[in-house]
């Protein structure tokens, strides 16, 4: 596609830019917006060539009055196509993010200045998309990368606006690309080893004749080979986007992203298993089979360890609906509305279990007393391996509404937020055949019951979470503009309703607790212009992140049920955080700098996780954590071809107080590291381009990480580097802008872990304090791996 420079469009693309920094509103942006193009020679040997700007789609301008990274679509476009949202994010300054394999389609993990993936809000199109119970996030489930235009991170402060009750740590977003003015067909193919490929193929109708209304519509397949062990990943993702613009202030916007993936589950080796398995250890590639049955003999069968790698699967469905209306009231007052739909289904961890036949919960007397014969030989004495998974099935309409009035030198933004999600989790079980197959990966046909006849369940629980917030906030320009100050203030509250319906776990019946946790929230933030060029900027914000729901599950160790009755082993705070960021901004037409310096003080900070074998979420209270940092970024616009950026983040945390395991005893954790908090990473990128031809080379340092609370277990660091390149040959008849690109990842075959749990306190006997001990997992870098991918335009 071309892209023509017309003076309408750009005073529509500056309006847009303001009132994303004004208001703090994601607005998604079409492809040739966020890189223009321009188009060289003439007929069948034009040459199209997307233009470069600074930081070569890795930085943008910022006129936030807070900590802010964007990266583009010319980034984007770069990268390996079956990559996700945490691996788009690599370089920019204090995120640490990793791939579990080099592909992306088996998912990833984020920290965000010692922040994990569940203290960072994450919206697609202003849609929040952390799970509604655990604020989990899923990178790999959400988009297309080769429909995403643009992602965000703010570091520091979540947005005024932003529909979250969990994020302490600052939020990301992912921008969608809008539907093309001009009719499109666009297909990409990739290839490269373990099997993988991709196709992706994706229609723009183009303006219809009213000249308001366009739509896109994408699909997708794409698979690979686990990097390590037997298993794949496949993964099917049709995304569809209506626009029907009256102007560029009257406007609906529509997504649909939907989302069908299965994956094998990569083994996450503890430091015993990597020394006697190696680094390539993984699942079992067979089963190990059922015992003979014999009636009046016990058998006892116990789960297999490593598991067999089928039953290591994670099926999950997922679509995302949403519309943003945007109308212009009169000249001072624009509305937004945003409704959405968030549905998920599906399941994760290892599929087995070691279910003894007389001990089937009896749901009249909430005791494990029920007996069934699950081996057919006549008697309940035995235990019986069966599959059994945790499975989750969510429904999560909301809405956002906002209104912009402008008065004088104020623009006051306020508005509401309302979800109300439904977040069912049950662990069914089935039958396993004596080669360790069972009826249905997603755990729905052929289910085993009980005694009485209902459903035997590893778990049975509904939460329902009903979550509100009101903000507003009054962005005030001074001196010409040369002073922003923006004030404002959010009320977020959500209420959990939570059901045990009772299970195979516990010997309670069934309860039920209802708490709500709210907050007042205030923000304040600075921008000063010293020059055209320089700025200042500073922000204060409070944040809050609610309990998780499965905490309210968790009985035995934070609830205590007597008499039907459940309620809190001592008393379950929502984690809050203040953060402060100070920094300035140089943004000229030949390089961008920004420097920031930021501090974190958390009160009730909470580390969760899940274990994929034991199949338990852990909550923890740490206590007040500490952290602070810096964080530098640069890019250059390309001279004589050649572009660089370069990132470093450093970021000290210290635990406050030592940690409480039992009446009088407690962790020495007081001045100990946070997990996953990496002090120093760093990430420099050089980009060499002449015509149609690109290549560049980058690399990223993550420092060591601590692996438990009392930091007796270090995650040693690492460096990784990767190549990426292309060339965009000249149109051919009805192909325009075939282009062929090629990824090379971890091109020296690091070996290098990061810690999946952050919730660990301590992996060696304490003396005088505890003989217990957790275990960490990591998750492994995957070796180097080659990819090339074809696009071509008609």
């Amino acid at each position: 596609m071309q892209y023509v420079n017309q003076p309408k469009l750009r005073l529509s693309l500056i309006a847009v830019a303001c009132q994303m920094a004004c208001a703090s509103a994601a607005f998604a942006q079409t492809a040739s917006e966020v890189a223009p193009q321009v188009t060289t020679g003439t007929g069948t040997n034009q040459v199209v060539i997307t233009s470069k700007k600074l930081g070569m789609g890795l930085m943008v301008t910022e006129d936030a009055p807070k900590a802010r990274s964007t990266i583009t679509a010319e980034e984007l476009e770069k990268q390996r196509p079956t990559g996700n949202a945490y691996e788009a994010l690599e370089m920019l300054p204090a995120v640490n993010s990793y791939n579990y394999d080099a592909t992306g389609l088996f998912g990833g993990g984020m920290t965000l200045r010692g922040f994990n993936s569940d203290q960072i809000g994450a919206t697609i199109n202003g849609v929040p998309v952390n799970d509604s119970g655990s604020f989990s996030v899923y990178p790999q489930e959400y988009v297309d990368q080769e429909n995403t235009c643009s992602q965000f991170v703010t570091q520091g402060s979540t947005d005024v606006d932003s529909p979250q009750v969990g994020a302490t740590g600052g939020n990301f977003g992912i921008n969608t690309c809008n539907p093309e003015n001009k009719q499109r067909l666009r297909f990409m193919q990739t290839f490269g080893q373990l099997n993988m490929m991709k196709t992706f193929l994706r229609y723009d109708s183009g303006l219809f004749p009213d000249g308001r209304s366009k739509l896109f519509i994408s699909a997708s397949h794409a698979e690979t080979d686990k990097w390590k062990g037997k298993g794949t990943a496949k993964r099917d993702h049709i995304d569809a986007g209506f626009n029907y613009d009256w102007d560029r202030f009257n406007y609906i916007h529509a997504t649909v992203l939907w989302n069908d993936a299965v994956n094998n589950n990569i083994n996450n080796l503890t430091l015993t298993e990597l020394q006697t398995q190696g680094y390539y250890g993984d699942f079992a590639d067979t089963f190990k089979g059922h015992l003979t049955p014999v009636k009046g003999t016990p058998q006892t069968e116990t789960t297999q360890s490593p598991a067999y790698y089928k039953l290591g699967i994670n099926p999950f469905k997922n679509a995302i609906v949403s519309a943003t209306a945007k109308f212009r009231l009169n000249e001072n007052l624009d509305i937004k509305v945003l409704p959405y739909l968030w549905y998920g289904f599906g399941n994760g961890g290892i599929q087995q279990r070691a279910q003894r036949e007389n001990q089937f919960y009896n749901t009249a007397s909430g005791t494990r007393t029920g007996a069934k014969d699950l081996n057919g030989d006549g008697d309940t004495l035995d235990t019986i391996l069966v599959a059994n998974a945790s499975v989750t099935k969510t429904y999560r309409p909301g809405v956002t509404a906002s209104a912009i009035y402008t008065l004088g030198n104020h623009e006051i933004l306020g508005g509401f937020w309302w979800e109300r999600a439904r977040h069912e989790q049950t662990g069914p079980m089935l039958a396993l055949s004596n080669s360790g197959e069972r009826e249905d990966i997603y755990l729905q046909d052929g289910k085993i019951t009980r005694p009485d006849g209902t459903f035997a369940n590893s778990r049975d629980q509904l939460t329902i979470s009903t979550a509100r917030q009101m903000f507003i906030q009054d962005t005030i320009s001074l001196m010409d503009d040369k002073l922003k100050v923006n004030l404002g203030v959010r009320t977020p509250d959500i209420k959990r309703d939570f059901t045990n319906w009772g299970d195979e776990n516990n010997t309670v019946r069934q309860y039920k607790m209802v708490r709500k946790y709210d907050d007042v929230l205030p923000q304040l933030g600075a921008r000063y212009r010293i020059t055209n060029d320089d700025q200042v900027f500073m922000s204060v914000a409070k944040n809050m992140k609610a309990p998780p729901n499965f905490v309210f599950g968790n009985v035995g160790t934070n609830v205590i049920v007597t008499n039907g009755v459940g309620n809190f082993v001592g008393e379950v705070k929502p984690e809050v955080s203040w953060n402060t960021d100070v920094g300035y901004r140089h943004q000229d037409s030949k390089y961008i700098a920004t420097v920031t310096f930021f501090a974190v003080d958390f009160k009730d900070r909470q580390a969760t996780a899940f274990d994929p074998v034991t199949q338990v979420s852990s909550y923890t209270n740490v206590g007040r954590v500490k952290s602070h940092g810096v964080e530098v970024e640069l890019g250059n616009m390309p001279i004589n071809g050649w572009a660089f950026y370069g990132s470093i983040g450093y970021n000290k945390s210290e635990i406050q107080d030592n940690m409480r395991v039992g009446a009088n005893a407690f962790l020495p954790t007081a001045g100990k590291e946070m997990i996953n908090a990496p002090k120093l990473k760093t990430s420099i990128s050089a980009e060499y381009q002449d015509g149609p031809f690109w290549a560049r080379l980058k690399a990223r340092q993550t420092g060591k990480q601590q692996a438990s609370f009392v930091n007796d277990e270090t995650a040693p660091g690492y460096t990784t580097f990767g190549l990426d390149g292309g060339y965009t040959f000249a149109n051919f008849g009805i192909f325009k802008r075939p282009k062929l690109t090629f990824n090379v990842s971890n091109i020296t075959n690091k070996e290098y872990r990061n810690p999946s749990s952050v919730s660990i306190t301590n992996v060696k006997p304490v003396p005088g304090v505890t003989t217990t001990t957790g275990t960490q997992r990591y998750y492994l870098g995957a070796p180097r791996f080659i990819s090339a991918t074809l696009s071509i335009d008609i």
